[in-house]
């Protein structure tokens, strides 16, 4: 075999120097033909030292014969069939190499999306713990949604994953966004619904959530990861790219930072649409469904009567109500900042919302008032009886005992 070096000299004596094939020849000491091959080569000639063969070689007709008719099976389910007693490296290498003359081909598709036709969502998990109270940290949730079309990408991080403060979420998301993706893609997140008897359920919830947009929530199988992609490779890219060297206050420094690197985040060059989010998003917003003219109903939702504690509990923690509606009938509404207590469309209490567990919030004002109608209480004083009562002679208990009067 021509050395790499004498092949690229008589390239150059050939097509610089202007030499013929017989003067290259003669000048090199080597034949004309070599120099035919040198010339005629399409790439720069490679040692290849012949093989020595494998210890594999002997036993691959037994392994095609097993990946023929069961293209699947393990490399260790293989060598037990065979009865391989050599190095399990080399036979898995072996069966590595053959397994896809044998499987059915699956390639992997190049989706592409309309304008306004999906968002693809999900809850990031941030490996990074957020203080929620004093000496307390925790991992919260992040809701990602992430525009087909645009790649425009969207995150909120919520006090829960429940279905209140999901779908509060979502809502805060969208009207940031101003109009709604026709279709919603989501996982088999349990406040979204599950697969059950080979089809997707949506939860009340959900179904309740989607008929006020008036858009479709898409529900992707179980392990199937490929059909949210677009928002697993954010969530990878919020980890990777906001996360680190940051740190955090609290859930409200989360995401006043997390919105200043989104403005930023969705300036970048997207390599798979060849240009900015930003560009699109317009043509994106224009395609999709309108905000609905009435709100959905989000957050938590419910009436009680107003116990001689004056609190109601959210989310496992204890809020404080005006002691003046104690037994009256109250609603609680709360979403991802704050607590509201109404009494016959009266405001009886307003809190910020506790992103921690199991605490009981007080309004100094609820206390004093408690305080001051327990002493209003004590303080009232409890008029004397006066009443008359009769006074019987001893003679009539003689007469009922049966005893002798004494003279």
């Amino acid at each position: 075999m021509i050395k790499v070096e004498d092949w690229a000299e008589i390239r150059r004596l050939h097509r610089a120097e202007g030499m013929p094939i017989k003067a290259i020849a003669r000048r090199m000491g080597i034949s004309k033909n070599t120099v035919k091959r040198a010339l005629a080569a399409e790439e720069a000639p490679k040692y290849r030292r012949a093989g020595r063969g494998s210890i594999v070689d002997a036993v691959e007709p037994r392994i095609r014969e097993l990946l023929e008719e069961f293209p699947d099976m393990p490399a260790t389910v293989i060598a037990e069939r065979i009865g391989w007693q050599n190095s399990l490296t080399v036979l898995k290498n072996r069966v590595r190499m053959l397994r896809p003359y044998y499987q059915p081909v699956d390639p992997a598709s190049r989706t592409t999306y309309q304008p306004g036709e999906l968002a693809q969502c999900d809850l990031w998990f941030p490996p990074a713990r957020v203080p929620v109270g004093p000496d307390r940290g925790m991992s919260l949730p992040v809701l990602v949604m992430v525009s087909g079309y645009s790649r425009w990408l969207m995150a909120r991080m919520l006090p829960s994953r429940t279905a209140g403060d999901l779908f509060a979420g979502m809502w805060a998301l969208l009207g940031l966004l101003g109009a709604v993706p026709k279709t919603l893609v989501w996982d088999n997140e349990g406040a979204i619904g599950a697969w059950k008897g080979g089809r997707a359920q949506l939860t009340r919830d959900a179904e309740a959530f989607r008929g006020m947009l008036g858009v479709r929530i898409l529900q992707c199988r179980p392990a199937d990861p490929e059909a949210k992609g677009l928002v697993e490779r954010a969530n990878g890219y919020l980890e990777t790219s906001f996360l680190p060297g940051r740190s955090f206050a609290g859930p409200a420094d989360f995401n006043a930072q997390l919105v200043g690197w989104l403005q930023r985040a969705n300036q970048r060059h997207h390599r798979r649409i060849d240009c900015r989010p930003a560009d699109r998003i317009a043509a994106d917003r224009a395609a999709m469904v309108a905000l609905p003219p009435v709100a959905p109903s989000v957050g938590w939702r419910g009436a009680t009567r107003l116990a001689r504690d004056h609190y109601v509990r959210v989310a496992s923690n204890d809020y404080s109500v005006h002691p003046s509606v104690i037994g009256r009938l109250v609603e609680v509404v709360a979403d991802l900042e704050h607590v509201t207590v109404t009494c016959a469309g009266q405001v009886v209490a307003l809190h910020e919302r506790c992103w921690d567990a199991h605490q009981t919030l007080t309004d100094p004002a609820h206390a004093s008032a408690a305080a001051a109608l327990r002493s209003a209480r004590l303080q009232v004083a409890t008029a004397p009886v006066d009443t008359e009562v009769e006074q019987r002679s001893l003679a009539d208990y003689d007469a009922l005992l049966g005893v002798e009067g004494v003279a």
